[in-house]
């Protein structure tokens, strides 16, 4: 019995243009600075060094967008 040839491909049948036109849109170029007070500062450290979290940036990038996703959802117009 044969073994199949292994192939190396590295896309499986999608435009490579059209992968990295996707990547280029998921990149962040837009800046936002936020302060935080000394106690506010304090609370997300305890919280990162509590539930082991590498990347502040990216909780608090999280935090703020499912508040406001769910915001968002919650006052969709309505119809009726």
């Amino acid at each position: 019995m044969a073994r199949k040839k292994k192939t190396n491909r590295k896309f499986s049948g999608v435009d490579p243009a059209y992968l990295d036109k996707q990547r280029a849109s998921l990149r962040r170029i837009h800046r936002k600075s936020v302060l935080f007070n000394a106690q506010e500062l304090a609370a997300i450290d305890m919280y990162c060094k509590r539930f082991k979290v590498s990347s502040r940036s990216a909780l608090i990038r999280q935090a703020v967008m499912e508040r406001v996703l769910t915001g968002l959802e919650e006052s969709h117009p309505k119809l009726f």
